[in-house]
């Protein structure tokens, strides 16, 4: 029965450039015959790792999304653009050029928690409409700073004198279109991105990666490829709890449950009230369940 649902994981597509993140995904689930989410998007212009759920993998979405981000991007330096990459319309340019001592000076000003205007053409939405279709039609939004965490922000190379490349660790909600407009403005020059390759989302590498092409190849038969990452893959953070067949098969029925074995009860009392857990019979995920008190409820059940 499972087998006829298509396959349940993850995949690590290395997404190619030119197609949106939702265009890949409706690739992939049209190719697999089975429900499929991306978790973070990717800019059409950028390339590289786009995790996407399959199957019973969509229930985790959500907590793969939280994960820090790496990214390698190159800035051009001198010219801004109305989307912040090279594809949008020239709305400045300067003939500034950093040096790369003024660079590696800066950097450490965007290094941490610091406040961040979005790129006015983002999906971020406002009064209930993406702001890139209201900067589309002409209304382009105000939007409001806002705190975003940039754990590593470092300058790997100078290709030429109009270029920087970087290298940047984040959290969830950063721009990096925006960091580059935001790097121009402090150095004195206009400046946007140029090239943008993901690294890592989570536990998600580039190891992982496999190219759109090979995906599109395998077609129905992409659960025996090889190339599936199991379910629980986004899972690293988030604690685990074993439970008994009676238990499971209560969660499995929507049921909240008690853990009747001490260890385990003792495990779930030392959580914070509305933690999420993830739930375990016989090495087999069994569901995502939130701790109210001291009892586990399901909030999504995983069925394999």
């Amino acid at each position: 029965m499972g087998a006829d649902r298509g396959p349940n994981g993850w995949l690590v597509v290395d997404k190619p450039p030119g197609l949106s993140s939702t265009r890949v995904v409706e690739l992939v689930r049209r190719s697999a015959g089975t429900k499929a989410g991306h978790a973070g998007t990717l800019d059409p212009l950028a390339t590289g790792v786009l995790p996407i759920a399959l199957g019973e993998a969509t229930k985790t979405a959500g907590y793969a999304t939280t994960g820090r981000k790496c990214y390698r991007f190159r800035i051009r330096w001198g010219v801004a653009r109305a989307t912040d990459d090279r594809e949008g319309e020239i709305i400045g340019v300067s003939p500034s050029r950093p040096s790369c001592e003024a660079v590696e000076a800066i950097l450490p000003r965007f290094t941490g928690t610091i406040r961040q205007v979005p790129p006015t053409f983002s999906a971020i939405k406002v009064r209930g409409r993406r702001a890139y279709a209201l900067a589309r039609s002409g209304k382009p939004p105000v939007l409001p700073a806002r705190p975003v965490e940039i754990s590593v922000l470092r300058l790997v190379g100078i290709p030429d004198h109009d270029h920087a490349d970087c290298e940047a660790l984040v959290g969830k909600g950063t721009y990096i279109r925006a960091l580059a407009r935001d790097l121009g403005a402090a150095l004195g020059t206009f400046a946007h991105i140029a090239e943008l390759r993901r690294l890592s989302v989570g536990p998600f590498t580039e190891r992982h990666a496999v190219p759109l092409d090979f995906i599109m190849e395998q077609g129905h038969i992409l659960g025996a490829s090889g190339c599936l990452l199991p379910i629980e893959t986004a899972l690293d953070d988030i604690p685990a709890l074993a439970v008994t067949e009676d238990e499971a098969a209560r969660l499995r029925s929507g049921q909240k449950i008690t853990p009747e074995r001490p260890g385990e009860r003792a495990d779930l009392n030392r959580l914070d009230e509305g933690a999420v857990v993830g739930a375990w019979h016989n090495r087999v995920l069994v569901a995502l369940g939130r701790i109210e008190s001291n009892s586990l409820r399901p909030v999504r059940v995983i069925n394999t």
